[in-house]
C-alpha cells in the first residue's frame, strides 16, 4: 500500500501548465511596459565665440565750454514781429518868454555869457611887477677897481655877471656869465656884493627878490 504510494507514476495535468504559462507572458508584457522608452537626440553643433569691438567712449564737452554756450541763448526767432507804433511826446510844461539880454557894448573885455541869468564878472587885473634898477645916488660905485696885475700887462676886456638883489637893495648872490679874466670877474664881484646898491623889484607895490644881469668894462686910461 505504500509502496504504490511513492513509486507509482506521476499524473499530468495541462491547466496547471496553462496558468504557468499566463504568468510568464503577464510578466514580459509589464517588463516590456516598465521599460523606459529612450530616444536619440541630434548632435548640437560646437558653439563659436566672436570678441566684437566696442565704440570708443564719448568724452564731455569740458565746463567752459558748456558755460560759454549756455551764456549765449539763441534769441526766439519772431515769425511776426509785433509793430513798434511812435507817438509824439507829450508835455506838461508851458514855455515862458524871457526878456532878452542887453547887447554888449563894443570893446568890452569880458567874455561871452554862458547862459540866461548869468553875471558878467569884470576881468581879474594882471599883477604889476617892477624889476630892479641901480640907485642913480650909488652910480659912482658901480665901476669896480682895476687889477693891478692886469693893469701892469695892459690888459682891457668886460665882465658880465648876473646879481640877486634883495628886498633892502643889496646884492646878495653873482653868477659869472663873461669874463675876460678872473682877475675881472673876482673885482666885479667883490664891488658888486660891498658897494652897489639898487632900487628893489616889487610886485604890486610890494618889495621882492629879483635878478638882474649887469656888465661892466675894463679900459685904461692915461
Amino acid at each position: 500500500m505504500y509502496a504504490n504510494r511513492f513509486t507509482g507514476e506521476s499524473r499530468f495535468h495541462p491547466a496547471g501548465l496553462a496558468a504557468a504559462i499566463g504568468i510568464n507572458a503577464a510578466v514580459i508584457a509589464a517588463l516590456m511596459i516598465a521599460a523606459p522608452h529612450v530616444t536619440m537626440q541630434p548632435a548640437k553643433p560646437p558653439l563659436l565665440t566672436e570678441n566684437i569691438p566696442l565704440p570708443p567712449p564719448v568724452t564731455p564737452p569740458p565746463p567752459e565750454a558748456l558755460a560759454r554756450t549756455d551764456a549765449q541763448p539763441t534769441p526766439p526767432r519772431l515769425d511776426n514781429p509785433v509793430p513798434v507804433i511812435k507817438t509824439p511826446p507829450t508835455s506838461d510844461t508851458f514855455a515862458i518868454p524871457v526878456d532878452p539880454l542887453p547887447p554888449i557894448p563894443a570893446g568890452s573885455e569880458a567874455g561871452p555869457a554862458t547862459g540866461s541869468g548869468t553875471a558878467i564878472l569884470p576881468p581879474v587885473p594882471l599883477p604889476v611887477i617892477l624889476g630892479p634898477a641901480l640907485d642913480p645916488r650909488y652910480a659912482r660905485d658901480l665901476q669896480p677897481a682895476y687889477p693891478a696885475a692886469e693893469r701892469r700887462m695892459g690888459t682891457e676886456g668886460k665882465v658880465t655877471v648876473r646879481v640877486l638883489i634883495g628886498t633892502d637893495g643889496r646884492v646878495k648872490r653873482v653868477e659869472r656869465v663873461a669874463a675876460a679874466s678872473d682877475a675881472f670877474f673876482r673885482a666885479t664881484e667883490e664891488q658888486a656884493l660891498r658897494r652897489w646898491r639898487f632900487t628893489p623889484g616889487t610886485r604890486d607895490g610890494v618889495p621882492q627878490e629879483a635878478w638882474q644881469t649887469m656888465s661892466v668894462t675894463f679900459v685904461m686910461t692915461d
